[in-house]
């Protein structure tokens, strides 16, 4: 398994698998044919499908700038295209063909290029699955975070404070911000909103609700304006870990250490999913983005709460089991609608999920490991429409909608 460092990246909104991606994949093109005459690069699949709404077109224009380049959304997908987020290059002297590559972008702004492995980072752990990091943490006497410092090396540390203080700015930015998000469907942004409408003799329940959905409101509208978030795992739904982990600092007084290894808990979760399933919405819906955000997110909640790994893998299992079979289908391709609710509903759900796993600890009757493949088997089963085409689903409608009125 990879290092957790992949499954929490720093970059710009709105989509890590069809802006971060591309933008990564153009730039490797770029430095290994500097001397091109031109570019062309085709997109096929979600890339062709939503790739405008995406930015996908703006990105790889800006990256492969000033070397002219024409982006074409293909209207058919090679038959022995692999991963429905494919995209080729060609680069080209005067009229001769130079260089050819084809890129996968496989989710959280990971790629990966054909007939290559020298591009993708190495894997540092082990171990595979939830159920053999439990077995080798009960026989080293070691918790979750520990293992990652065996593994990561103690400069994963730092890295996760960076981490974490861009996760902060990015909730700081978008409680500030106003107006309509771009894109063409005038969503007013909702976040500040949200956070301003305490009022006197406020009950728990309902503060925390307003308080940790104002904070996925934050970051998820910041990313639908092209800001600065963390991937955690994707851009799409990069709104929960923050949202959780902010609120609980806050309300208990965790230290800055105490929050950054419950990210490295909820990193332990998102990598198990990136290596034994997907976290593309192309791929397996959106099940596998905010799913596995949310169980990310409750793990974390276990190992800020100062519960056992086994409380740990019952809240993750328990918040993706119950996003199986989410859809993703974002009107106007854009990382808008349902997009950012949908960050803040399954921030709720994390908590939700870390407390049934507290009061239940003991019957769990299925494991994390079972309700991942689950997952990825759902996703593979899945209608294409609905996973991140917009041609199903909300997306469908809204656009009939449009036209009829």
């Amino acid at each position: 398994m990879k290092s957790i460092r992949e499954v929490y990246k720093i970059g710009k909104g709105p989509s890590s698998s069809h802006t971060m991606g591309p933008e990564r994949a153009a730039k490797l093109f770029r430095e290994e044919n500097p001397d091109a005459d031109r570019y062309k690069v085709v997109l096929y699949g979600s890339l062709c499908k939503t790739g405008k709404g995406h930015g996908t077109d703006r990105v790889i224009y800006q990256t492969l700038a000033p070397v002219e380049t024409e982006v074409v959304f293909a209207t058919e997908d090679p038959a022995e295209m692999k991963h429905p987020n494919t995209l080729d290059f060609f680069a080209y002297k005067g009229e001769e063909q130079v260089a050819f590559s084809r890129v996968e972008s496989i989710g959280g702004g990971d790629i990966v290029v054909e007939g290559r492995s020298d591009v993708e980072s190495p894997e540092i752990y082990p171990e595979n699955s939830f159920a053999e990091i439990a077995q080798f943490c009960k026989w080293r006497y070691i918790s979750l975070p520990e293992y990652v410092e065996i593994n990561e090396g103690p400069e994963i540390w730092d890295f996760l404070r960076t981490i974490w203080r861009t996760m902060q700015q990015s909730i700081d930015d978008g409680l500030r911000a106003e107006g309509i998000l771009p894109g063409g469907l005038k969503l007013e942004r909702k976040a500040k909103l949200l956070y301003s409408q305490e009022h006197t003799g406020e009950i728990p329940q309902v503060r925390e609700m307003r308080l940790v959905c104002s904070y996925a409101f934050a970051v998820a509208e910041q990313n639908a304006d092209n800001g600065t978030i963390v991937t955690a795992p994707t851009c799409g739904s990069c709104g929960v870990m923050p949202a959780v982990l902010k609120y609980m600092q806050q309300r208990y007084d965790f230290s800055e250490d105490d929050v950054i290894r419950a990210l490295a808990v909820g990193g332990l979760i998102g990598n198990l999913v990136k290596r034994n399933a997907s976290i593309s919405g192309a791929e397996c819906g959106c099940q596998a983005e905010i799913g596995t955000a949310c169980s990310m997110a409750a793990a974390a909640l276990c190992q800020l709460m100062g519960l056992p790994i086994e409380q740990a893998e019952y809240a993750a299992e328990i918040a993706m089991e119950h996003q199986l079979g989410l859809t993703c289908d974002p009107i106007c391709g854009l990382v808008q609608i349902p997009c950012i609710e949908r960050n803040a509903v399954a921030a709720k759900r994390a908590l939700d999920a870390m407390n049934i796993a507290h009061f239940l600890i003991g019957t769990r009757t299925a494991s994390f490991d079972m309700v991942v493949r689950t997952m990825y088997e759902t996703g593979k089963a899945m209608n294409q429409q609905f996973r991140e085409t917009s041609e199903g689903g909300l997306a469908q409608f809204y656009n009939r909608r449009r036209v009829n009125h």
